[in-house]
């Protein structure tokens, strides 16, 4: 399975329009806001820190390139090739790989998980992005990439981001300007039950280890100078028996 030509069209043409400035796009938020802090609950559930780290939905690699200076191997996959070259020019010194996978197709994880071998995965925001068809394909490639050994650290917008979401779209003055753009491009966030992320790990035969709560932080401010920040949930999960 692979996700729909809508879908991967709908991508391209975001980041092939995107600003190369950093912090241009509403969800490239500065690392220590981000990746810094999910770290911090990941990192204590990793039980090999030295296998390949994979930033999956990577995009513009902000978040890849603060990963690939605290581990060894770090890759940034992305279903959207022009994602990948934003990525690779805002890392000449090729602190990080990149690698274009369709998260949704099992077969693509499995020639990386084969390159790689066992990995470790952050994701951000990508599931409630995904089409609802393709959420249990996503579960399925994170246990192909994590093998026996890796880990998987996922962050979501959770139910209440909904209404957060619908307020910015829906105020007198339109969507704010780094949100309109994901709204043009049909990038609309499908509402995931917060329930369901752990749900379609343990079917995918993983163990959620460790939950919580933590904003997700946003590029964007609202009217009053307050940056807009999407409440969220956060899984860690591994292979049983690992």
């Amino acid at each position: 399975m692979s996700v729909t030509s809508r879908y991967r069209d709908a991508w391209e043409s975001f980041w092939e329009e995107a600003p190369e400035d950093r912090g241009a796009v509403f969800w490239d938020a500065e690392p220590t806001l981000t990746a810094g802090r999910h770290l911090a609950h990941f990192e204590p559930h990793l039980a090999d820190p030295g296998l390949p780290l994979i930033d999956l939905g990577c995009g513009n690699g902000t978040q890849t390139r603060y990963f690939a200076e605290r581990f060894p191997h770090v890759v940034g996959a992305d279903l959207s090739t022009a994602a990948l070259a934003h990525a690779r020019r805002a890392d000449p010194a090729g602190l990080a790989a990149y690698r274009q996978l369709d998260a949704a197709d099992k077969a693509e994880a499995e020639t990386l998980h084969a390159e790689l071998g066992d990995a470790n995965v952050y994701v951000r925001g990508v599931m409630h992005q995904c089409e609802p068809e393709d959420r249990r394909p996503l579960a399925d490639t994170l246990a192909v990439l994590l093998g026996d050994r890796g880990r998987a650290f996922l962050v979501e917008p959770s139910q209440a981001a909904k209404s957060v979401l619908r307020g910015l779209a829906q105020g007198p003055a339109g969507p704010p300007a780094k949100l309109a753009p994901v709204l043009r491009h049909g990038l609309t966030p499908g509402a995931v039950p917060d329930e369901a992320v752990p749900q379609y790990l343990e079917a995918a035969g993983l163990t959620v280890l460790a939950r919580g709560e933590l904003p997700l932080v946003t590029t964007e401010y609202t009217a009053d100078g307050t940056r807009v920040e999407l409440p969220s949930t956060w899984v860690v999960a591994g292979r049983r028996g690992a």
